[in-house]
């Protein structure tokens, strides 16, 4: 499959990240189809995303006009096979569970074409897992987006073993077509890459918010206007050569004995998921939120991340 053979996409699943990925693609200019099992995630379908798509324009990354051109891009279908059935491009969103995505990479396969991409937005799990139980595993993949996927930038591209060169290339060029950030992975690992330096940093964040050692508040600020800030601009390597990397390497040695190294989930952080304060979607987590709260803090989060986006990649 080629860049240009792909004019139809495929959302299967349309909750906190499909929504904004069918609008990416539809931003993109390319005709969306999605689905979703909860009639309320279908139903509420263009109302979420028209609500995205004037925050885009009230921070001039989206012309008011265009706002009706993109909604009338987007289909919700009545099934999934109906979303899928003349798509060149599939990406699914549902359930960030194995047997899921295993069942729904086999049904998938069966409706649509030979030559269809389909791709795996999952954090977790790789592609070699996701398409075990497919006939033809050399044309998936996985798409990592992040959260809020119309508005960050970054969607990893991690070909499994058994996915071809054509189509990893391919599902790179569509994504940077349509103004995303696309990073290929080219070793198929757990957590894929920017995961894995978020466990590795969450961790000692962890730690710190644990032993006290500063309020979560600070911990927070602390690190948006320090490492947020810098890295924002350059790259963790870059920062490492501005640094000097003799300095970075003596500080390394020294410190990294001293760093959080077990497995464990902090007891503090443990005893909040046991407690069921899972964060924004419960209404607690390490911070406390209610309705107002949180609408006024995921509005405040969703406008600094368009200001950024704008600043620093341009109009998506």
């Amino acid at each position: 499959m080629q860049l240009d053979q792909i004019r139809q996409i495929a959302v299967i699943g349309l909750g906190r990240m499909g929504h904004g990925i069918a609008q990416a693609f539809a931003m993109g200019g390319y005709p969306v189809r999605g689905f979703d099992e909860s009639d309320d995630a279908r139903a509420s379908l263009h109302q979420r995303i028209r609500g995205n798509l004037e925050d885009f324009a009230r921070n001039d990354i989206l012309d008011t006009a265009e706002i009706d051109v993109v909604l009338d891009r987007i289909a919700v279908a009545d099934t999934e096979a109906q979303a899928a059935a003349s798509a060149d491009f599939v990406v699914e969103a549902v359930a960030e569970q194995l047997t899921v995505k295993q069942e729904l990479f086999a049904r998938i396969e069966d409706a649509v074409s030979d030559e269809t991409i389909i791709a795996s937005n999952s954090s977790t799990f790789t592609i070699s897992e996701s398409s075990v139980n497919m006939r033809r595993p050399a044309r998936a993949v996985v798409t990592h987006w992040f959260n809020p996927p119309h508005i960050v930038p970054a969607v990893e591209v991690v070909p499994g073993p058994d996915t071809t060169e054509e189509i990893t290339e391919t599902t790179v060029a569509l994504h940077r077509k349509i103004g995303k950030l696309a990073v290929r992975v080219n070793v198929e690992i757990p957590g894929f890459l920017v995961n894995r330096v978020q466990i590795a940093m969450i961790r000692e964040v962890w730690d710190l918010y644990e032993r006290g050692i500063a309020s979560r508040e600070d911990i927070d600020a602390a690190i948006r206007g320090s490492l947020g800030f810098r890295l924002a601009a350059c790259g963790p390597l870059a920062i490492c050569d501005f640094g000097g990397v003799d300095i970075w390497a003596t500080v390394y040695q020294g410190l990294a004995p001293e760093l959080r190294r077990d497995t464990e989930v902090p007891k503090a952080i443990q005893n909040l998921v046991d407690d069921g304060r899972c964060g924004t979607r419960t209404g607690s987590g390490i911070h406390d939120y209610d309705a107002q709260n949180l609408d006024d803090v995921t509005s405040r989060r969703d406008e600094t991340f368009l200001k950024l986006a704008k600043l620093l990649y341009g109009t998506q």
